[in-house]
């Protein structure tokens, strides 16, 4: 064990408690007290809810209807049709699943890797954080989407490849977190007390740094999420992710073009759900890192 890494004293300080850990009752009180707070997670929920139900209860996204092309909202198809006669409701709960699959997936690939990146960096300084923070400045020279752009373009249109783009993309913001929030708590008496105990280097930033920076990390996420929807539509309009007839909200945007001024609502319909998803996932962001704060615990 390097002591000198995190800068142990050779005595074990007098005060050594950690910072205050999450009472998640409270948290959840204090969190149903923040209106808009509620408000995003009922609009995240909902759409969850979409993704998952939605397409059995819509049915068949890719059923054509040739008799029913461009037809507006009925009670057989109650959000419309599209160019090829498809429910364009099925379609935009298809979307759901395809933009919450690849905003929860690429974040949680994210966070796998900066994690563990972020945390050596701050624990052992030296060449290690030099080499990481170098590469994450290289990554972040580049604005997020093109990006992620870039990648998909490398690795050809697909969902998967949308996703790994969507996570590489979003890694290096991801280790500055963590790296900042380990800087500060390497520095704390009761990371100082563990060294003091002998504790390993792992031991301690499994067990006494990550559990501290839970609150950061799930705020990190629900902004993480907003942040992969966007970059799947946006990836799947330009043509380089979700390809037709597989349905997405980028791809409708991209089929709605052309038919702007027949049925303006063609775009209006995946417009307003990518909205409304990152809207909701944005105002519980907002929310949890208010009552998730360390000074408000």
């Amino acid at each position: 064990m390097n002591e000198t890494a995190i800068g142990a004293a050779p005595e074990a300080p007098a005060a050594d408690e950690a910072p205050p850990q999450v009472s998640w009752r409270r948290t959840v009180r204090r969190l149903l007290r923040r209106k808009m707070a509620v408000i995003g997670a009922v609009m995240v929920l909902v759409f969850l809810g979409v993704a998952l139900i939605g397409p059995l209860a819509a049915g068949s996204s890719t059923r054509l209807g040739l008799t029913d092309i461009l037809a507006g909202p009925s009670g057989a198809h109650w959000l419309g049709t599209d160019d090829l006669g498809r429910d364009v409701l099925a379609r935009i709960c298809d979307g759901a699943r395809v933009s919450l699959l690849a905003g929860v997936v690429s974040s949680a690939l994210a966070m796998a890797v900066g994690v563990p990146l972020g945390l050596a960096a701050g624990y052992f300084r030296g060449w290690t954080d030099s080499v990481l923070m170098r590469l994450t400045d290289v990554v972040l020279s580049f604005p997020y989407l093109i990006f992620a752009v870039g990648m998909a373009a490398i690795l050809g249109p697909s969902l998967r490849n949308v996703i790994i783009a969507l996570a590489v993309a979003e890694v290096p913001s991801v280790i500055r977190v963590v790296r900042g929030e380990t800087l500060v708590l390497r520095q704390q008496d009761f990371v100082r007390a563990a060294v003091a105990d002998g504790a390993g280097d792992l031991a301690i930033m499994g067990r006494n740094i990550l559990p501290n920076m839970t609150n950061t990390l799930i705020v990190k996420a629900t902004v993480a999420i907003p942040a992969g929807i966007l970059g799947e539509a946006a990836l799947s309009f330009l043509g380089l992710g979700v390809q037709p007839p597989q349905a997405s909200w980028g791809v409708m945007l991209t089929s709605a073009q052309q038919f702007l001024a027949q049925d303006p609502l063609l775009a209006v319909f995946p417009g307003v759900a990518i909205a409304l998803t990152t809207l909701g996932f944005n105002l519980l962001g907002d929310g949890l890192r208010d009552v998730l704060d360390p000074r408000e615990l």
